[in-house]
């Protein structure tokens, strides 16, 4: 793919050039630069009336006649921007340029042709134009064909996989999809090798730095824009530009660029068809949390549908399958129970591209009747892709722990949910407290969370629950924090009929926040020097000499064995991570925070 503006190279090759015998004798290092635009001239001071990337044309029957004229004119002509400089023969000079006229142009690197035969000047001027208007036709074509291809696949929602795989097949380049900590969420090698494209990309994406939100990188090779709507920003589109060229042309940026706002705006489209009444639960439920309506609106039209949350105490409860996918092959999946039937149809038997709507029908059905097997009063309605919510509205706190057991009781009633599940991820290790340096790093705590090995198995689904509220102006903080404790709850390793905020831990509570672009950049500001650093010493990996630091407390020899190193080198890697991260790792509250941002870290890294 070439750029919109033809070459020097590219000019002196056309016809009517060919014809003017051209030869080259300066400035052959300029040969690829652009030509704009072709002009004629026979006045010593035209440099004042161009523009840049211009091929002069001249007989030189006007140029200076002394060398300190012509060394002016030459520098006033690349300091200008000029592409090239072409002197037609038999007029000025016969037998070729002067010599200080060649000298100054290789100096400033400005190509000097001189065309030993006579050719019209219009005729250069009319191919040249013709190859430009040329180009710049294809160009917008290309550019139409970008605007059309994207716009469709805005409208039709289409997924990341799908965008990437366009986007490249119109560009012929390799594409990645990252998010904020350099994690690949989806990718299209263009016919290229996946793994050499992948192998070591974290650390290859972090010295991916150019300026600007779409900028290109010619270090690297890689065009990068920032992906995110709404002022939240979670990503970065990549398309890979061979070193070898030049700038990549106009047409992909307009691509990248058109690629990344397909797929922001795909990440706020829901596609799910939903009945009228489910559709004004969910538009309820969405505006307490989203605040797009006032609350005063929300509660006269819930009070239309039958729900009234005026006076009430609200409980936000968000019920979720532990596993996000639904099973593809015939059978009953790991992680659901047992078909269950009512009405005469299956839980869930979908499969293909329609399993993961229809089984999020079926829970968001499930919830619906539980609800009302429990005899509750609530707004329900999927929140996302994975879960349901209900705001329960009850008659006063007292009653709160007696609906959830109802509700809960009557939910895996409702799923007939007691065939064995998929055995749990194993459970996070609990942080350590962090001790005083070189105190006796104390025996692990066994998890709270720890189930027998001869337990019951655990449901497949996960009843949360956030604390209750007086108002539904405070609705939504419960909705949240029944949100973030059922994601975090899949990979809990009991049974609990509800789960509720203490039961989640930190490990939990950075898992289901891993996606939030927040977190993320805290992780990117605690600790992306260090993973700056080991990105390019990749023999040192500083960032486990780290962890092992404030895994064992602090306590610097415990954690020079953890690291298998002597204790004089790892106090030598404490002082130059505390170099890089500017930050003192005697203090407390420091390590606490570089704490935590490894556990984010390992969040953000776990699928």
């Amino acid at each position: 793919m070439s750029p919109v503006f033809p070459t020097v190279r590219e000019v002196l090759d056309l016809v009517p050039v060919r014809n003017g015998a051209p030869r080259l004798v300066a400035g052959t290092a300029g040969l690829d630069r652009p030509v704009r635009w072709v002009h004629i001239a026979e006045v010593p001071d035209i440099a004042t009336l161009l523009g840049g990337g211009e091929l002069v044309l001249t007989t030189g029957i006007g140029l200076p006649g002394d060398d300190a004229g012509l060394r002016e004119f030459i520098s006033a002509l690349a300091d200008v921007g000029v592409s090239g400089l072409a002197v037609e023969l038999g007029r000025r000079y016969v037998s070729g340029v002067p010599r200080v006229m060649a000298a100054a142009a290789e100096r400033r690197g400005l190509p000097l042709i001189e065309l030993r035969r006579g050719t019209p000047f219009v005729r250069i001027t009319e191919a040249v134009h013709a190859l430009i208007v040329d180009a710049q036709l294809t160009e917008l074509r290309a550019t139409e064909e970008i605007h059309q291809r994207f716009t469709e696949l805005s409208v039709e929602g289409a997924e990341p996989a799908e965008v990437l795989r366009q986007a490249a097949e119109l560009a012929g380049c390799p594409m990645v999809l990252e998010n904020l900590s350099r994690q690949v969420l989806a990718y299209d090698p263009a016919g290229e090798n996946a793994e050499l494209l992948l192998d070591g990309w974290e650390r290859h994406s972090r010295q991916i730095r150019p300026p600007g939100r779409t900028a290109y990188d010619p270090d690297s090779g890689w065009l990068v824009t920032t992906v995110g709507a709404r002022g939240q920003d979670w990503g970065r589109l990549l398309l890979r530009w061979p070193a070898t060229e030049s700038t990549p042309p106009t047409r992909l940026t307009i691509l990248i660029e058109r690629a990344a706002s397909t797929l922001a705006l795909g990440r706020l489209i829901r596609r799910d068809a939903e009945g009228l009444e489910r559709q004004i639960h969910r538009t309820l439920l969405t505006a307490l949390i989203d605040h797009s309506r006032p609350v005063d609106e929300v509660a006269l039209r819930a009070k239309a549908l039958g729900v009234v949350l005026d006076r009430r105490h609200l409980v936000g409860v968000v019920v979720r399958h532990r596993a996000d996918e639904p099973a593809g092959d015939a059978g009953t999946p790991d992680d659901e129970p047992a078909p269950a039937r009512r009405g005469g149809r299956r839980d869930t038997d979908a499969e293909g591209p329609e399993a993961g709507p229809a089984r999020l029908r079926d829970l968001a059905e499930a919830v619906s009747q539980a609800v009302r097997d429990a005899k509750l009063t609530a707004l329900t309605s999927p929140l996302d892709d994975q879960a349901v919510g209900a705001l329960l509205a009850l008659p006063d706190p007292a009653a709160e722990e007696k609906a959830l057991s109802a509700f809960a009781a009557a939910l895996r009633r409702v799923r007939l949910d007691a065939a064995p599940a998929a055995p749990a991820a194993p459970a996070a290790r609990p942080a350590r407290p962090l001790e005083a340096p070189d105190r006796p790093a104390g025996r692990a705590v066994a998890s709270a969370s720890a189930r027998p090995v001869d337990a019951p198995p655990r449901a497949a689904i996960v009843v949360a629950a956030g604390s209750g509220v007086g108002s539904l102006r405070e609705a939504r903080r419960s909705l949240i924090e029944a949100r973030q404790v059922a994601e975090a709850a899949r990979r809990d390793l009991r049974d609990l009929p509800c789960y509720r905020l203490p039961h989640v831990g930190l490990a939990g509570l950075l898992h289901l926040l891993r996606d939030e672009p927040r977190l993320q950049t805290f992780v990117e500001r605690e600790l992306g020097p260090l993973l700056a650093y080991d990105a390019q010493h990749p023999r040192e990996q500083l960032l486990g000499t780290l962890r092992a630091y404030l895994e064992q407390g602090r306590n610097k020899s415990a954690g020079a064995a953890a690291a298998h190193l002597s204790r004089p080198a790892f106090y030598e890697r404490l002082a130059r991570i505390g170099r890089i991260l500017d930050a003192d790792l005697d203090s407390v509250d420091r390590c606490l925070s570089l704490h935590v941002a490894l556990l984010a870290l390992d969040a953000v890294r776990t699928p």
